[in-house]
């Protein structure tokens, strides 16, 4: 990438983190990521739990089949990722979770 990226160049996420402000204000608070590399996305982390993220992807109308699932650092955090388009940017949710730990069969 050779080319000076000016601030207008991420106009359109900074745009949809404006609007989501405005229009979701009540939701929880995510990590937000926006990036040069990328800069027609916008990304929304949550780090608490699960029910962050569900609270976003019901209020985006994300449907429940186009989220993926994967585990990841050795089974132990839980990954939940979805995508949609809004208002001229591409959205990405991300929300991480502890596995429980598996019952040792103590006795």
């Amino acid at each position: 990438m050779n080319e000076l990226l000016t601030l207008d160049g991420l106009a359109a996420p900074l745009r949809v983190l404006r609007l989501l402000a405005a229009d979701f204000g009540h939701l929880p608070a995510p990590d937000v990521d926006l990036s040069r590399i990328y800069p027609e996305q916008l990304t929304l982390r949550f780090h608490e739990g699960l029910h962050a993220f569900e609270a976003w992807r019901e209020a985006l109308a994300v449907p429940p089949e186009k989220v993926a699932h994967r585990v990841q650092s050795d089974g132990m955090t839980r990954v939940l990722k979805a995508s949609t388009d809004y208002a001229g940017a591409e959205l990405h949710l991300i929300g991480y979770t502890d596995v429980p730990a598996a019952d040792g069969g103590a006795e």
